[in-house]
């Protein structure tokens, strides 16, 4: 069976909107033979990583960065699974008050150094998550799924 490892960090009310949302599109009843695995970014380890056939981050903006515990996480797991997850398909959903490309730009540069395949656009928000967002966020998480399932790792 197919892995998506959902890694996140969502203290505020708006980011914890956009990840129920990204969840509940990986889990929809269309998509069969994919377990998702969700791990807030301090709890998630390299194990986690090493056995994901795709990887949704999530994380708000902060000071124009990815969160302190998306960042600790990559600082955990870059040098044990950087060779062994080249290729791995990402997404990423980024909430900000006002900008969110500082965390996109931080995110997508350590991906890009673990040889991950973005799989998808940022799915970004400033603001509180409207209806278009939820969706957005809800799409992202079932075409995540199914990239696990075409990943050659699963």
């Amino acid at each position: 069976m197919a892995r998506l490892l959902i890694v996140h960090h969502t203290v505020s009310p708006a980011t914890q909107e956009m990840f129920d949302a990204v969840v509940e599109g990986a889990r929809t009843d269309d998509i069969e033979g994919v377990e998702v695995h969700t791990r807030a970014a301090l709890a998630a380890g390299p194990a986690d990583l090493l056995a994901a056939d795709a990887v949704l981050l999530g994380t708000p903006a902060n000071i124009g960065y990815m969160s302190g515990a998306l960042k600790d996480f990559f600082d955990r797991t870059y040098y044990q699974a950087q060779n062994d997850t080249r290729g791995l398909p990402y997404a990423l959903f980024v909430h900000g008050g006002n900008d969110t490309s500082g965390a996109v730009r931080a995110v997508e540069s350590i991906a890009k150094g673990m040889g991950w395949e973005r799989h998808r656009p940022p799915v970004t928000v400033t603001g509180a998550p409207d209806a278009e967002a939820r969706e957005a966020c809800w799409e992202l998480g079932a075409v995540t799924a199914l990239a696990a399932l075409e990943h050659p790792g699963s």
